[in-house]
């Protein structure tokens, strides 16, 4: 069941959308964390793939989750959208974004993003610091997040590493 003051397990997330195979690139606090921002969250944001079978897989890894409706909507995003479907989980709290502002969504993100072992064997694909940074000015506009994610995209492009 989800504990909704409760703890913050990542891990434990992703490695149960992977147990299910569901394709998903991770976006936003978390992802940003990885790759270097210094900012804290408690939660996870992903951009699934919106193929019906990956969405199919994605329900059965959210049934397994135990995953809550913040806001009674539906647990799996019907269409896409850069509105977010929020889940309470047992290891927190999970936002499905298929469209988030300034990508292509999914297939757009996946070109650049990386696979990141995070720890127990959990390896998810997590969005570039250049499409961070394209999500996060799209939607925020100017941020101090913002300018840490450029200096380390241009970091990262200064030693080769074309993400």
């Amino acid at each position: 069941m989800a504990d909704p003051g409760g703890r913050f397990d990542p891990l434990g997330m992703l490695a149960a959308l992977d147990r299910h195979r569901v394709g998903y690139i991770v976006i936003g606090g978390f992802a940003r964390v990885i790759q270097g921002a210094e900012e804290t969250t408690r939660g996870v944001d992903i951009v699934p793939s919106t193929r019906p079978e990956n969405l199919r897989r994605l329900s059965l890894a959210l049934d397994e989750l135990e995953a809550e409706p913040v806001d009674g909507s539906d647990r799996v995003p019907s269409e896409p959208g850069e509105r977010p479907t929020v889940v309470r989980t047992g290891h927190g709290e999970l936002k499905i974004v298929t469209a988030p502002a300034g990508t292509g969504g999914y297939d757009d993100l996946r070109r650049a993003a990386s696979r990141e072992p995070l720890g127990r064997g959990v390896r998810p694909a997590v969005a570039s610091t250049g499409d961070l940074a394209r999500m996060l000015a799209a939607h925020e506009g100017a941020s101090p997040v913002l300018a840490q994610l450029r200096r380390l995209a241009e970091l990262e492009r200064r030693r080769g590493i074309d993400r």
